[in-house]
């Protein structure tokens, strides 16, 4: 597959747009901080302007992005980032940007890396053999995981280095990289055929959402998924808390536990390549999701010194990263298998949409429970929760996938 090269240039493409992604992540707080000296109810209003768009925007994007070309839709938004990122640049520099205008920055920047993002999940099913999906998604992923590791640790160095307004100029630089790579992919993509009057958005939409519901893997995975994500959201919350104030861990040493995932998800993207095909994807996606999410349940049980808490930190968060990083490479390729083309913007939209949407409340109810009952115990009953998700997943269709995944179903769309 590395021979393809339509292949090797999207995956340039998207690594070097997650790569710019991953540094704006911290250029625009830092921006907002330094540049316009924003407070800290206003940093906590742009970040949440930022991730807006994955609510409001990501069940009507599945539909869009299902009826386009997804190079098209890479190639503009890749613009659309560079360009929005270039003019705050220019505009700061210049003496003329204020918190208003980052934020409209911020949320447009938003908005457009939902569209790359369901796009780009769409657009490998379209480039590559089915059968070739899981080293495909492998790659990406991997690519993605690095650019977690290195994007924000770089976005903070260029703004040391350069200043804000010029480090938020070399994230669009990222973002033109991308659009050159991906623009010049050369094989034609086949988009299903447009009726006269082809169907309203709500309607297409509905399509999306029936068409997972219908399908007992899809649905599985988009119960698993949202429970895993509430009560990951609820963990963490307190897992902030507890380091700190328990551990009575520094914040360097904080950082550095945390860092911790990234190494984990690229080992788990290469495994992620192999394991499925040896085990079968039903056993790997349990076994993996027992182990990622259960791992947490040693961190209230830690005590005692910085040497000896920040070892365990590190290798819990590795082997999370680990295998959280397999789960979601595994879970990808089931998703592009059993979907036809023509939707798998839609379901792919929809499954993050049922996924992230708990996360806010997961977030306050992890804080409720820690102010109540205390970090330690919170955390202990928030871990125990994010076991449902491989529960879920044991007591479905799901776990008995085999080392070959089926194809997509005739009558994708029932009737109702």
């Amino acid at each position: 597959m590395w021979r393809d090269r339509d292949f090797r240039r999207l995956w340039v493409g998207q690594t070097a747009s997650q790569l710019g992604e991953q540094t704006t992540l911290v250029v625009l707080p830092l921006f907002a901080v330094l540049t316009l000296e924003a407070g800290a109810g206003q940093l906590g209003v742009l970040r949440a302007v930022g991730q807006a768009p994955i609510l409001l925007l990501s069940l009507f994007v599945g539909a869009w992005v299902d009826r386009w070309r997804t190079r098209s839709v890479m190639v503009l938004t890749d613009a659309g980032r560079a360009v929005a990122l270039g003019v705050a640049a220019v505009a700061a520099l210049l003496g003329g940007f204020g918190l208003p205008a980052l934020l409209a920055v911020v949320f447009a920047v938003g908005a457009l890396s939902v569209f790359f993002d369901v796009a780009y999940q769409a657009s490998l099913v379209r480039l590559v053999r089915r059968d070739q999906l899981v080293r495909g998604n492998s790659a990406l992923e991997g690519s993605r995981s690095a650019a977690q590791i290195g994007g924000p640790a770089l976005g903070g160095a260029l703004v040391s280095v350069l200043s804000a307004p010029l480090a938020a100029a070399s994230s669009a630089g990222f973002f033109a990289l991308s659009f050159l790579s991906i623009r010049r992919i050369g094989r034609r993509e086949s988009v299903p055929e447009r009726s006269e009057r082809p169907p309203r958005i709500w309607r297409r939409i509905h399509e999306g959402l029936r068409f997972v519901v219908a399908d007992t893997s899809l649905r599985t995975v988009c119960l698993a998924s949202a429970a895993f994500q509430f009560f990951f959201a609820a963990v963490m919350t307190g897992y902030l808390l507890f380091l700190p104030r328990e551990l009575h861990l520094s914040g360097t040493a904080v950082g550095l536990a945390l860092a911790a995932t990234g190494p984990g998800a690229l080992l788990g993207s290469v495994l992620a390549a192999r394991l499925p095909g040896r085990f079968g994807h039903g056993a790997v996606l349990v076994s993996a999701a027992a182990v990622g999410d259960g791992v947490f349940l040693f961190v209230p049980a830690l005590h005692g010194s910085c040497a000896v808490t920040v070892p365990a930190l590190l290798a819990v968060n590795f082997v999370f990263g680990t295998f959280s990083q397999l789960v979601n490479v595994t879970v990808m390729a089931v998703r592009q298998t059993v979907t036809p083309d023509e939707l798998q913007g839609r379901a792919a939209a929809t499954i993050n949409f049922v996924g992230m949407g708990l996360t806010p409340l997961g977030s306050l109810l992890g804080g409720l429970l820690a102010e109540g009952w205390g970090t330690r115990t919170s955390l202990l009953v928030t871990a125990a929760g994010m076991l449902l998700s491989p529960a879920l997943m044991a007591l479905s269709p799901l776990a008995r996938l085999g080392r070959t995944l089926p194809g997509p179903p005739e009558n994708p769309v029932p009737s109702v």
